[in-house]
C-alpha cells in the first residue's frame, strides 16, 4: 500500500496511509489544580486500566519533516479539561469481552487487538459506554492523543530526540525502515516502558485511529484539544506508527491517513474517558 503526502508520495513499508506532517514539538505545561483530587488511574468491567491525563497547553506541529517540507504551522492547543486515556492499546481480551471474537490476525487476549476500522472501533466504544452505563468512553482527539503522548516533552518522542533509545518504549525498528525489534509480530501491551504520565507502546506496536478527520494542515485546526471533523471527508487520523515502521514515522507528532473503512494488521486503537 502507497502511503500518501500532500506533496509527495512516500512508498513506505507499514500498510497505513501516512501523511507527512508534524515532528518538531515544543513542551506543554499543565494547569489543571482540579487533577490534584482526582484518581491517578482507574479500571472498568473489564479489566481495562486509564490514567488520569492532567488539562494544560502544548505546542502541536511543526514547519517541517524530516522527510519533506510542510507548511504545517506549529500552533498552541490548549487542553481545557483533564480527562483519562487507556494505559494500554485496547486488548484481543478486551474486544472479545464486549464484541465476542476478534478479528486481530495475530492472536493473543494480551495482544492489541487490530484489523478493526474506525467504524469497528466506534462500534466497540458504543457498546462498551452501554456495558458501564456511561457516554463517556470515546476516542481521544488528534491533540489529545499527541498531548498524551508527549507527556511534557518537547522532544520528537515522549522520552528523547534519540531514535535509539526508541527500543526501550516501543516495537519497531530503531534504526531503520524494517521491522527489528518486532520481528514481523505484534507483541502484548506494556511489555515496554511506559512514558512519564504511565502510558504504554505510544511509539510502535499498532496504529491508533483517533477521533479526528483527516486535513493536509493545521491551518484553521481547533486549538482547545477537540476532534477536528469534516463531514465530508472519509479519512481519519491515526497516530503512533507500528511494528512496520521506522523512528521517523514513530515519532509523537506523526500522523498517518486512512479511509475509516480500512482494516489492518498494524491498525488498532486505545479510548479516552471524560471526567
Amino acid at each position: 500500500m502507497k502511503f500518501l503526502a500532500r506533496k509527495n508520495v512516500v512508498k513506505l513499508i507499514s500498510v497505513f496511509v501516512l501523511s507527512i506532517s508534524v515532528i518538531l514539538l515544543s513542551g506543554c505545561v499543565t494547569n489543571d489544580s482540579t487533577s490534584n483530587e482526582l484518581e491517578q488511574e482507574i479500571s472498568n468491567s473489564i479489566g481495562m486500566d486509564l490514567v488520569l491525563i492532567p488539562s494544560g497547553n502544548f505546542y502541536m506541529g511543526s514547519d517541517s519533516t524530516p522527510l519533506v517540507a510542510f507548511d504545517d504551522p506549529a500552533h498552541e492547543v490548549s487542553i481545557e479539561n483533564s480527562f483519562y486515556m487507556g494505559k494500554y492499546e485496547v486488548t484481543q481480551a478486551q474486544w472479545k469481552a464486549v464484541m465476542g471474537t476478534s478479528p486481530s490476525l495475530f492472536e493473543g487476549d494480551e495482544l492489541p487487538v487490530e484489523q478493526v476500522s474506525w467504524y469497528d472501533a466506534q462500534e466497540f466504544i458504543s457498546k462498551l459506554n452501554e456495558m458501564e452505563n456511561t457516554d463517556r468512553y470515546r476516542l481521544p482527539t488528534e491533540a489529545e492523543w499527541e498531548y498524551a503522548c508527549k507527556a511534557g516533552n518537547d522532544t520528537d518522542f515522549s522520552f528523547t530526540n534519540e531514535a535509539t533509545d526508541l527500543d526501550e518504549y516501543g516495537w519497531s525498528d530503531s534504526y531503520g525502515w524494517c521491522a527489528i525489534n518486532a520481528n514481523g509480530t505484534t507483541h502484548s501491551v506494556g511489555e515496554k516502558k511506559a512514558n512519564s504520565w504511565g502510558l504504554y507502546d505510544m511509539h510502535g506496536n499498532v496504529w491508533e485511529w483517533v477521533q479526528d478527520t483527516w486535513h493536509d494542515n493545521y491551518d484553521g485546526a481547533p486549538t482547545d484539544g477537540t476532534a477536528w471533523e469534516d463531514e465530508n471527508s472519509i479519512n481519519r487520523v491515526g497516530k503512533g506508527g507500528s511494528l512496520m515502521d521506522g523512528p521517523n514515522i514513530c515519532k509523537s507528532s506523526f500522523r498517518g491517513s486512512l479511509d475509516a473503512d480500512s482494516t489492518s494488521y498494524v491498525l488498532g486503537f486505545r479510548i479516552v474517558k471524560e471526567i
